[in-house]
């Protein structure tokens, strides 16, 4: 198991899930991956995915601006 990050801060939808995607396609099941984003959408988008896909949400926050979302990868 290992931690990663993505930073997509800036990036409008569809782009960061696209960027989780292809980050968690990188990854073992297992693996922690935290996305930090500045797009509110993400915070619907990125666990809609993750149902869809398999993946687990571990954690959503936001401080100011600025979301973290924790998604571990699971088998797909």
């Amino acid at each position: 198991m290992a931690d990663h990050n993505l930073d997509t801060r800036g990036l409008l939808c569809p782009m960061p899930v696209i960027k989780t995607q292809n980050a968690i396609r990188k990854l073992q099941a297992g693996d922690v991956l935290t996305v930090t984003a500045t797009d509110p959408g993400v915070l619907h988008d990125i666990p809609a995915w993750c149902r869809i896909n398999g993946h687990k949400v571990l954690e959503q926050k936001q401080e100011n601006r600025e979301i973290e979302i924790r998604i571990e990868v699971c088998e797909s």
